[in-house]
């Protein structure tokens, strides 16, 4: 996702995502940023009496309103006017600087403010999108948009405040000059003018270069990152360090390079514009003393025209410096913008609602399904009833259409075509998320976050909510509460990073476990014991079997010895159910599964009860009477 459009448009679509609040927020602090401005067009106003009472007191005295202001105060002599004047100065320059330092107060807080409700907002969409959106594009996407982007579209708010208070600021400086010496203003504004517009024409070609660069560069250190440390055994055994360092380096060096380079652009213009400044004051200040009175009487004006410089420049430059940050970065907001676009489902605001309560029976009907409007087709009018307490096996090779099946029984995918219905009711709208609350899934690979046991559980309860009770009795279905209560923290042990301190089997039955302490009906295990050995697997199926008859369970499995036990196998060959019964019906009617059977060795089938040998049926036997092909 690119920025074609210009930065203006992007920052309209960034102020449609801010909150009703932050926007009230920022109208009060361009009140703030007026404040500022007019604050330091008062002690601009100010230099001129001030340095007229030092270099002329007397000459004060002949203005009525300072003469009876003096009478007031007791002041009958000029140098009795000095104190006074220099006290008044002093205090309206520290009011001026300290509004300015608490508008830039406030304007770093609530940029940084803001950019935390975006960086909520866009995890919040990204957790609501759908699974097929997270199936089809890499996590280092999402990471870099949250952690960089985001991070990028924040410092375009900062620079944008940024800007309109250098600008406001601008605006009112000049029209003090132009009232000072409308001539030497002038000149002075055109001059400092032309010099930040042609350099701003000269670096935007550059920076929307640097933009994308930084915007796409950001994504690939993450990944490269991910790559690296996720495969880190890999990494160590076959010594691969070095590779992923220059995989590394090849996406940070220009990362930072853009950024470095952008740096440059934001700041160099200042110095020479600096330099081109101190030319204009020391030019002036010759010609005033060439006129009547010297520069003793041109004293005043030439003060005030040096601070109100003092003030034009470094507004100008942070005008400058704010548009190139903001360009340096409109791929970030780009990026970020899109994110922030991601659409929520319509339910997004509803409590969750009560588990579906399955009573019968679970049906496929003509399920039909594909990746995209245009992709090949996984699944091809599948059809089949689970009842309720069943176990069941899918198996197949790899790509037949198991794992899709599955997420279309989860309510992860949506059929292309076809329906599937829980006791007789489609599996849609709001009904898929109260089915989904009584569907767990154990997947191959168990998700263990790097916290206690009884949290890993309780995954997604917050702390204080866990039940403990609860906790205890899934450990005790799982089989895993005597491993538990063994350990000196008990409970409260932490697993690591994605459990590495537990065994293979040990993460499995703690995947076990989370599934039943979320108390649902239907457990779907995804291969969950195809990584592990032959006995750790025996130990883990007989955990699963020795679940209540209540559940049904849903297996997926390349082993064949995973699913021997089940009341039903379904056989799956490029989407479409070639065989369904019991092991040994399938033995008797599927050539294809007495194939699988031969791959697991003869010692595994006789544990089994299954046969070593069987003798092959045509392709036409391969179905169990009165099930049809689909």
């Amino acid at each position: 996702m690119r920025a074609n459009a210009s930065l203006l448009t992007l920052l309209a679509r960034l102020w449609r995502h801010l909150s009703r609040r932050r926007r009230r927020q920022l109208w009060l602090l361009l009140v703030l940023v007026l404040a500022s401005a007019f604050a330091d067009v008062v002690t601009l106003g100010a230099v001129l009496p001030f340095l007229g009472v030092l270099t002329a007191p007397e000459r004060v005295f002949g203005y009525p309103l300072i003469a009876d202001a003096a009478q007031a105060l007791g002041i009958s002599s000029a140098p009795e006017l000095v104190l006074p004047v220099t006290l008044a100065f002093s205090a309206v320059a520290l009011t001026a600087g300290g509004i300015r330092l608490l508008t830039t107060w406030v304007s770093a807080r609530l940029s940084y403010a803001a950019g935390t409700d975006l960086s909520l907002e866009v995890y919040r969409r990204t957790l609501y999108q759908p699974y097929q959106v997270h199936v089809s594009r890499n996590s280092s996407e999402v990471i870099s948009g949250i952690v960089n982007k985001v991070g990028g579209s924040i410092n375009v708010l900062y620079q944008l405040l940024m800007f309109i208070s250098s600008a406001v600021l601008l605006f009112a400086v000049v029209l003090a000059l132009l009232a000072i010496d409308a001539v030497v203003a002038s000149a002075a504004a055109v001059g400092f003018g032309v010099s930040y517009g042609l350099v701003t024409w000269l670096f935007r070609k550059r920076l929307r270069s640097n933009a994308q660069c930084i915007a796409q560069e950001s994504t690939q250190v993450i990944k490269a990152l991910q790559e690296g440390l996720g495969g880190i055994r890999d990494v160590l055994l076959d010594g691969t360090q070095q590779l992923y360092s220059d995989i590394y380096r090849r996406a940070d060096y220009p990362f930072r390079r853009a950024q470095a380079d952008n740096n440059f652009i934001a700041v160099s213009p200042r110095y020479a514009v600096e330099a081109l400044g101190m030319v204009l004051i020391a030019v002036l200040a010759y010609g005033l003393s060439r006129q009547a009175g010297g520069l003793v009487a041109s004293l005043p004006v030439l003060g005030a025209l040096a601070l109100g410089a003092q003030r034009l420049l470094p507004a100008l430059q942070q005008c400058y410096s704010a548009w190139s940050s903001m360009a340096g970065s409109q791929d970030s907001v780009a990026d970020t913008l899109a994110l922030l676009d991601q659409p929520l489902p319509a339910d997004v605001h509803q409590p969750a609602p009560a588990p579906f309560l399955f009573r019968d029976a679970l049906r496929f009907d003509a399920v039909r399904f594909r990746y995209g409007g245009d992709g090949p087709w996984v699944l091809h009018g599948l059809s089949l009833t689970i009842p309720k307490g069943a176990r069941v096996g899918f198996v197949g090779s790899t790509g037949s259409g198991k794992s899709t099946a599955l997420d279309l029984l989860m309510g992860l995918l949506e059929p292309t075509r076809g329906q599937i219905l829980v006791d007789g009711q489609p599996i849609t709208g709001e009904r898929r998320r109260a089915w989904q609350q009584s569907v767990a899934h154990v997947p191959q690979s168990i998700y263990l976050a790097d916290t206690t046991l009884a949290a890993n559980i309780a995954f997604g309860v917050p702390r204080d909510a866990i039940d403990m009770d609860r906790v205890r009795q899934a450990t005790r279905q799982a089989q895993i509460a005597e491993f538990i209560e063994s350990r000196p923290e008990g409970y409260h042990a932490v697993v690591g990073e994605r459990g590495i301190r537990l065994s293979g089997a040990q993460r499995q039955r703690i995947g076990i476990a989370r599934a039943l302490y979320k108390r649902a009906t239907v457990l779907v295990f995804d291969e969950a014991t195809s990584a592990l050995d032959n006995a750790t697997e025996q130990a883990v199926m007989d955990a699963i079997n020795a679940l209540n008859r209540d559940l049904t369970i849903l297996l997926i499995a390349h082993r064949i010895t995973t699913v021997q036990r089940c009341d039903a196998i379904i056989e799956l060959q490029g989407g479409r159910v070639v065989a369904q019964g019991t092991y040994e019906q399938l033995l008797e009617y599927s050539p294809s599964f007495r194939r699988m059977t031969q791959t697991v060795e003869h010692r595994d089938l006789t544990e089994a009860g299954g046969k070593s040998e069987v003798g092959e049926r045509t392709p036409d036997e391969n179905l169990i009477p009165g099930v049809k092909q689909r």
